[in-house]
Order: structure tokens, then sequence, then C-alpha cells
């Protein structure tokens, strides 16, 4: 299928690894010209380049900002002011007991997952609006709905996720630009990896059967009963991204294994 997003430009915030990394390369295999963004030079220089080796002849440029702070926004904005296509992916998860998670850290996650889409999303969409064609595509969690009890934080900006982008969406009404938001379920990220690795360090068992226990006790709602690839997220963003989607707006797309038992 022909995305017919060939010569767009997109910006996939928090794309150096994982989730975004896969995003990226989708996109770029279909013809889009790509902004990598991480935070440091270095991981971004490596993505790009790991990007270029993957997908031959992809238009692949970076950038290095942190956007969980407006001067990191505007380093973005000013090296790369207008997108086509923006994939609002960056966010950081970790568990913490409710009793135990300081403000600092709610506003931490906050000002991560969150305004940085809000930030990035209010710098584009203008463009888009004037161009009469965009796409924006938030990147939530099932956790948004299903808000789990060991990252209360991390389900609320999931929650709210979903909020910015209904709302965008309704702002955008009658325009070519769309703006949706897509729920994965547990992934094979590098930082979800290294966290099953290290659970299953600490009990003593092997990672497969780490797995397992997780989906038997913590996610047991779950259809597929395994982990996600991250590419089978971007195929969903990519799709969404696309010329072929201008009726899919305002939406909360899940790809979450069937975790979430609720038909609507």
């Amino acid at each position: 299928m022909d995305l017919q997003i060939s010569g767009k430009k997109a910006v996939v915030t928090g794309s150096t690894a994982g989730i975004g990394f896969a995003i990226a390369s989708e996109l770029a295999r279909e013809g889009a010209s790509v902004v990598i963004n991480g935070r440091s030079q270095a991981g971004v220089d490596a993505a790009v380049a790991r990007l270029k080796a993957a997908v031959p002849g992809a238009l692949v440029a970076g950038c290095a900002a942190d956007l969980s702070n407006a001067a990191g926004c505007e380093a973005l904005f000013a090296a790369h002011p207008q997108a086509d296509i923006l994939v609002n992916n960056l966010g950081i998860f970790d568990p913490s007991p409710f009793e135990a998670t300081s403000d600092s850290e709610w506003q931490r996650f906050f000002d991560t997952n969150v305004m940085s889409g809000v930030r990035v999303s209010r710098h584009y969409v203008a463009g888009m609006k004037a161009a009469n064609w965009g796409r924006i595509v938030f990147i939530s969690s099932e956790s948004g709905i299903n808000t789990p009890g060991e990252m209360v934080h991390y389900g609320m900006t999931k929650s709210a996720q979903l909020a910015v982008s209904r709302g965008l969406a309704q702002s955008c009404a009658g325009t070519g630009v769309t703006v949706n938001a897509v729920l994965p379920g547990p992934t094979r990220s590098e930082g979800v990896a290294e966290f099953f690795g290290k659970l299953a360090a600490e009990s003593g068992i092997g990672l497969a059967e780490m797995e397992r226990r997780f989906f038997a006790e913590g996610r047991p709602t779950s259809i597929l009963k395994r982990m996600i690839d991250p590419s089978e997220v971007a195929a969903l963003v990519a799709y969404v991204c696309s010329a072929r989607a201008a009726a899919t707006t305002g939406a909360a797309l899940r790809v979450e294994g069937g975790i979430v038992s609720t038909i609507c």
C-alpha cells in the first residue's frame, strides 16, 4: 500500500531507540524525510547512522534537544521550523509506589510526557493548518485507560495525552489536519527489555518466565500474551500519518494486544 507521504517532513520526538526509532524507520521507508530527536548528540548521531544504514537513500536529520523543557523545544523549532507530520513519542516510565512518589517526580513525568507534546504540537499545528494538511500523533498507552497501580503517575500522563489529542483534533475541525492517539501495550523496547531483565535477575528466573508471569499476573486480560514488537506499533502509526488515513481523526487507536477489555 502506498501511504502517499513521500516528500513529507516528519518530526518524531524521542526517537533514538524503541518505538520512536521504529516509527522513524517506517516513515523513512515510505519516503518521508525524518527528523530524529533525542537528548544527547551522540545518541542522535548514532540513531541517524543506524537508520541510514537500514534504509538506504533515506532522508534523515537529527536534532539533539531535551523536549521536557521549553528551551529544548525552542532549539528544535529553530532547527526545524516546519513539519507535515509530528509524532509525539517522547516519554518516560518508572514503577513507583503511589505513597513514595514525590511532587517533583509527578512534575517530571508531566513535563516530559505531556508538556513536550503540548509545546511541540502548538508550534507545528499552525503551519499544518495554513497548508491544509498535517498529521499529529500522540503515543499514549493502554495505561491511559487501565491506570497501573504500580505507576499511577505514568498512567495519569497517558490519560492526559488522550485528552490533549482529542481536544486538539476538535480544534482542527474542517481542515486537512488530523490528530490521533495510538495506545501501545507492553512493547519490547530497549528500556522495557532492560527493566524485565533486571526483574528476572532479581527474582532468580529466566526472562521468558518473567514475561509469562507478567502477562499471567500483571496483565491477565491480554489476548496476545506476549510483548509487542516496536515495528508492530510503527506500522499502525505510519498508516495514521498517511494520506490514506484522512478520515481518521480524534481517535484513540489501540495496538495493545487486547489488554483493554472494553469494546469502546
